[in-house]
């Protein structure tokens, strides 16, 4: 089986793309990044999905980009709530993380190196999203110029590494449909930015409100418990 690396953070999103990399029949090693984010609870659920899919391998790698600031996720701001969708669509919220999808892939193109794979999955998309600068179909395109004149194997012809962004194209309905399909256990994901102690989701952050939407849209349950 052709070997992938799957950055998996616990949601929607990086469940379905793991599913998509599964139906693939390829070899699983899911990349998980524990960044300091204020949402340290998704770790967790990203090592249940991970072993809901039966991953070949799955790592969880520290770095502190709370150290560096600049989000809402990595510092003391306040995460926005109960923005409405023409406010969550319009520029670049505080929940940004500076260049966190550039660390995530360069670590993982990292390992993929070192295992021999030739495929990154991203669960990026362009639809239902915050705004990102780092989840455009041009950012993928260039990181995959890049890794491919960074890398010993790139250089010396031995691998073409590809980022595939199953997801890219897709509405939020869209994705929870297709992992819905594919077998995805919506209850051990966590997309809320801002959860309780408890680990309840806050329903209120952009992300849980774009999660409601799309559930809403997809016609199926969301199986999550929202403080709000």
């Amino acid at each position: 089986m052709k070997k992938v690396v799957i950055l998996l953070s616990g949601g929607i999103d990086s469940a379905t793309t793991l599913a998509i990399a599964r139906s693939e029949g390829c070899e699983l090693y899911a990349l998980s990044i524990d960044y300091g984010q204020r949402h340290r609870l998704e770790l967790e659920r990203a090592r249940q999905v991970a072993a809901s899919f039966g991953v070949k391998e799955h790592r969880i790698i520290r770095v502190d980009l709370r150290g560096i600031g600049g989000s809402a996720l990595t510092a003391d701001m306040e995460v926005p709530k109960d923005r409405t969708q023409e406010e969550i669509t319009r520029g670049i919220p505080v929940t940004y993380v500076p260049a966190r999808n550039t660390v995530f892939l360069a670590i993982a193109l990292s390992w993929a190196e070192v295992i021999g794979a030739e495929t990154i999955f991203l669960g990026v998309n362009v639809l239902d999203y915050s705004g990102y600068p780092d989840c455009r179909p041009e950012y993928i395109r260039a990181f995959e110029d890049m890794a491919n004149l960074a890398t010993r194997a790139g250089v010396e012809g031995k691998k073409r590494f590809t980022i595939n962004t199953p997801l890219i194209t897709m509405t939020k309905a869209g994705i929870i449909k297709r992992g819905a399909e594919l077998g995805v256990d919506f209850g051990l994901t966590l997309s809320c930015y801002d959860p309780t102690r408890e680990g309840i989701a806050c329903g209120r952050c952009d992300s849980c409100l774009l999660r409601k939407k799309g559930f809403s849209e997809a016609g199926i349950k969301d199986p999550v418990r929202y403080a709000a």
